[in-house]
């Protein structure tokens, strides 16, 4: 008489499981690269966009460089763009004023801090200079590369500790 048998023994459904999980060990650490460049690119990307926010803030605003990343946000619905809400940067972007709206700025987006900083305040108290750093939020998790730029639009990053105007340029 034959025996007909339906269905997996439990040999080969342990076989099936145990392959999924060679898989999934594989997959997941490339998975985690591959969130940690996308995010060094977005930091990249938002330094080039605050680069050119600050070039048409000053052209459009004729005062300087902003005082705060916040001048950058978008003004309140339905209001026309001012030179404290420029509407030249998202709301994530441009984060949050100061107190006093001077000083130092900061706001975080797709992984990283931004910290906006003027600089060479003149007797008018114009800020003629600005620069930005981008950190990551979680080292070795959201990010490996630090970034740095300032009024000369020139992107640098350290791979070690906060980059600054001496750091390297990045290439492109």
């Amino acid at each position: 008489m034959k025996r007909s048998s339906r269905g997996f023994s439990l040999i080969e459904l342990l076989i099936v499981v145990a392959i999924i999980l060679i898989i999934a060990a594989i997959a997941i650490p490339n998975l985690l690269r591959s969130r940690i460049a996308a995010n060094q690119a977005s930091a990249v990307g938002s330094l080039r966009t605050i680069n050119t926010s600050e070039v048409t803030y000053t052209t459009t605003f004729n005062t300087g460089f902003t005082d705060t990343l916040g001048y950058l946000g978008p003004p309140t619905t339905g209001t026309t763009p001012t030179a404290t809400a420029a509407g030249l940067l998202d709301n994530v972007l441009s984060g949050t004023a100061t107190a006093g709206g001077t000083g130092t700025d900061v706001s975080s987006k797709s992984g990283y801090n931004f910290t906006y900083t003027p600089t060479d305040q003149d007797a008018t108290s114009r800020y003629n200079g600005y620069y930005v750093t981008a950190n990551p939020v979680d080292l070795n998790v959201t990010g490996t590369n630090f970034y740095y730029t300032d009024e000369s639009a020139v992107i640098r990053q350290d791979s070690t500790t906060t980059a600054t105007a001496s750091s390297t340029p990045l290439g492109g």
